[in-house]
């Protein structure tokens, strides 16, 4: 007698619709999608290194588009990149439209003048932030999937760190260029940020994937 399916990389479970570990992942990855360019307006320093504090976001959506193509697989993983784009863009119109209403005579104007700060920014800096995403995001399955083509299912923190790695210099290179060429040199700030985006990327996402693997293969399992 023929027995369902019982495949942890399928993301459709029978009789449920959409698994509960796309179903999270796919939650989570909005709001970091959404929170990333909240972050970035400031630049912290971790010991010698100073970065955007938005890759903090950008590495967990790293993490979890790599643990989807894991479970998954690679064309689910990039549909969830794609699906990326509607709360990404629709984050930056709700910004614009906030930072264009005036504000209540009632609020402190430090408050008021900080909140403005972080909604207007340029069209350059937004359009950069989209094309980076898209690009870097599609770059960081690709690779990982290509890895794991190669090697097989082992090495799971290595595939996950390289694609990482690759995926952030890109994503550097793309929005810095967009956002700031031609405004200031931006030869040293390239070089610091992918410098501590490929440190960060190779201390943290390691450790990080094994644990959104396992949390998505025991949500399957649940």
């Amino acid at each position: 007698m023929d027995s369902a399916p019982n495949d942890a990389r399928s993301p459709v479970d029978a009789g449920r619709g959409i698994s509960r570990s796309l179903f999270g992942f796919s939650i989570f990855y909005g709001g970091m999608v959404c929170i990333a360019g909240v972050l970035g307006n400031k630049q912290v320093a971790l010991g010698p290194l100073a970065v955007e504090a938005g890759i903090f976001a950008f590495l967990l959506l790293v993490v979890t588009s790599s643990a989807v193509a894991e479970l998954h697989g690679r064309q689910i993983a990039n549909r969830l990149v794609r699906v990326g784009f509607v709360p990404l863009i629709v984050s930056v119109l709700l910004s614009l439209v906030v930072h264009a209403l005036p504000a209540s005579p009632e609020m402190q104007p430090v408050n008021r003048d900080a909140i403005q700060l972080v909604l207007g920014g340029t069209w350059r800096i937004w359009l950069g932030g989209i094309v980076a995403y898209g690009i870097s995001q599609t770059l960081n399955v690709t690779i990982f999937s290509w890895l794991k083509g190669r090697e097989g299912s082992t090495l799971l923190w290595l595939r996950a760190g390289l694609a990482s790695m690759l995926s952030q210099v890109v994503d550097t290179l793309l929005f810095v260029t967009i956002a700031f060429a031609g405004v200031f040199p931006i030869g040293e700030l390239l070089l610091g940020q992918m410098l501590a985006k490929v440190v960060l990327s190779g201390v943290l996402v390691p450790p990080a994937i094994y644990l959104f693997v396992a949390l998505g293969r025991r949500l399957d399992r649940g």
